[in-house]
């Protein structure tokens, strides 16, 4: 069994970017200035922009869990703020125009959360968050690529195996918490054996493809002349796909170092 410390680190947060095809329909029709239409570049910036708030208010996270002195869990207030966090990216999901809002908060508050958790992992685990940062740059990469070369094409029914398996798996976090809140081990998330190591390689693999979902969505936004506004919503999206897959690789770096 892994490390009781790590076990009440952080329940898996649903994947919300997977619904992101539904925004593009609720956008209103397209308009004609070009300053006022999303584009590609926009979108990274933004993206860009989420990413360092992240990272800035993940040094301050960092600071709030000491191992050395016995602090090795996350601080209770925390886990009130991921609550409000899973509840905000569901407002977003339906409400793309306010994603200039919740987006900064969202990276914001999940900063925090992922500066505690990775000093935790990385009292356990020495430069287990370096590697996992490294590793989660370059499955974003090789994604990249294999999107722009059209090497794997999201059709629609890819559309609907990643997002059926993403929402499945959701479920099964969520189911895992309430069990957890019993007394009530769930197999797998956190198994250091190989089928856990296993478990852990699938969602990888499945949030890698949420990032497929999310570039072509990005992409037919654009093509669509979408408004400017859903530049916010694809870097939202983008940036809780790259949360959500730094998160697992801690946990699977973390499983095979055990």
């Amino acid at each position: 069994m892994a490390n009781p410390a790590l076990d009440k680190t952080f329940g898996e947060l649903p994947q919300v970017t997977a619904s992101a095809d539904a925004a593009l329909q609720t956008a209103p029709s397209p308009v004609v200035s070009d300053h006022e239409v999303m584009t590609i570049g926009g979108t990274a910036a933004k993206t860009g922009l989420l990413l360092l708030l992240v990272i800035g208010a993940g040094s301050w996270g960092w600071t709030l869990v000491d191992p050395e002195a016995g602090t090795s869990s996350i601080p209770p207030g925390l886990w009130l703020l991921m609550i409000g966090v899973f509840v905000l990216a569901i407002v977003t999901a339906f409400k793309p125009r306010l994603a200039i809002v919740t987006g900064p908060i969202y990276a914001l508050s999940m900063g925090v959360v992922l500066g505690a958790i990775s000093h935790i992992y990385d009292a356990q685990f020495g430069g287990i968050v370096i590697q996992a940062v490294m590793a989660t740059a370059a499955v974003f990469i090789v994604m990249l690529v294999l999107f722009v070369t059209r090497t794997i094409r999201v059709t629609n029914r890819m559309r609907g195996i990643v997002i059926g398996a993403t929402a499945g798996l959701a479920l099964f976090y969520l189911a895992s918490i309430v069990l957890a809140l019993f007394g009530v081990s769930v197999p797998l998330i956190w198994d250091t054996g190989i089928m856990g190591i296993a478990f852990s390689v699938f969602v990888v693999g499945l949030a890698a493809f949420n990032l497929m979902l999310d570039f072509d969505m990005i992409e037919r936004g654009v093509i669509a002349r979408s408004p400017k506004y859903m530049e916010w919503y694809g870097a939202f999206g983008l940036t809780v796909t790259i949360i959500w897959m730094y998160i697992e690789m801690l946990r699977l770096l973390g499983k095979a170092r055990s």
